[in-house]
């Protein structure tokens, strides 16, 4: 254990858990995979002791990403699949399991760290092999250099140039539809939820009907793990039923609060009462459009993906 310090435990640990969460989209993957990196740093620590460790657990626990991502699509998912939600605290600030940016970073960056927790960037990522992910996320947003990429990957620099150049390529349309995530867009989300939650609870379907765009889409993740629409709704009209008629079988919720989750204020709601093989607690959040209205609905209802809420 001599090669990992108490000091140098706790600074890398939230810098691993950041890397292995934009990896896996996967807050309970996360946390398993920075333990079975230390683990494997106190079993077989590297060899070289006068040399810093970060890099040595950032190859780690980003091979390790790769093979656990590997692992979740060869299994298949029941339904949608939607990033777990996490705390993000104040906009201005980074993510809160992030360490501040130095100062010094380079603007090279075509990411920062705050974006690349958001659901549309997570999302995003889900194009990409898990290699082509880990040599982006390595230089686009913790800004290696190729070789450096190249090295914590076991590639050489040709290889790595060329998985980046299609990584980027994939990302090409996220790029032209990245969202500023300034207080506006904040204060645009938070009231589109409250309308959609005052409207809900009133049964004011003209209000529903209003608020949300005509193309509207309605993801919910259950993994497999309690009910849920196990195919995306399109569409105002298919999207309010659905709405509706979750809202008379189940009820009105026992507490909802707003958090800011993956950079966006979200609602976190719980139902202490909700019918067999129902979920219990979810988060809902979404997206608008320039004119306030609901083009998307994203609601995370698996409990395996709540567990950083």
């Amino acid at each position: 254990m001599s090669a990992i310090s108490a000091e140098v435990f706790e600074s890398d640990r939230r810098l691993l858990w950041g890397l292995c969460y934009r990896m896996t989209g996967n807050a309970a993957d996360a946390d398993d995979l920075v333990q079975e990196t230390f683990v494997r740093a106190i079993e077989k620590p590297p060899r070289r002791t006068d040399e810093p460790v970060r890099p040595w657990l950032i190859r780690v626990a980003i091979n390790l990403s790769r093979d656990c991502l590997r692992r979740r699509r060869r299994r298949g998912y029941v339904g949608p699949w939607l990033p777990s939600p996490i705390p993000t605290g104040d906009l201005e600030q980074p993510a809160s399991y992030e360490p501040p940016a130095p100062s010094e970073d380079s603007p090279m960056a075509r990411y920062d760290l705050l974006e690349s927790v958001t659901f549309a960037f997570l999302l995003a990522l889900e194009a990409l092999t898990p290699s082509q992910r880990a040599i982006l996320l390595l230089r686009d947003v913790l800004d290696y250099s190729t070789r450096e990429a190249a090295e914590a990957l076991g590639l050489t620099e040709a290889n790595a140039k060329v998985l980046l150049h299609r990584a980027r390529q994939k990302m090409q349309d996220y790029d032209k539809s990245r969202i500023n995530r300034d207080a506006a867009e904040r204060e645009a989300t938070r009231k589109a939820l409250e309308q959609f939650l005052y409207f809900l609870s009133t049964r004011n379907v003209e209000g529903l009907e209003r608020l949300l765009a005509e193309e509207v889409i309605s993801i919910s993740d259950g993994g497999g793990e309690v009910y849920a629409a196990l195919k995306p709704i399109y569409g105002r009209e298919k999207v309010m039923r659905l709405i509706l008629g979750l809202s008379e079988k189940i009820g009105p919720a026992s507490a909802v609060a707003f958090r800011m989750l993956n950079g966006l204020p979200a609602i976190v709601s719980e139902q202490r009462h909700a019918p067999p093989g129902s979920a219990t607690r979810f988060v809902l959040s979404c997206r608008t459009d320039a004119a306030g209205h609901i083009t998307r609905l994203d609601a995370v209802v698996a409990p395996s993906k709540l567990t950083a809420v």
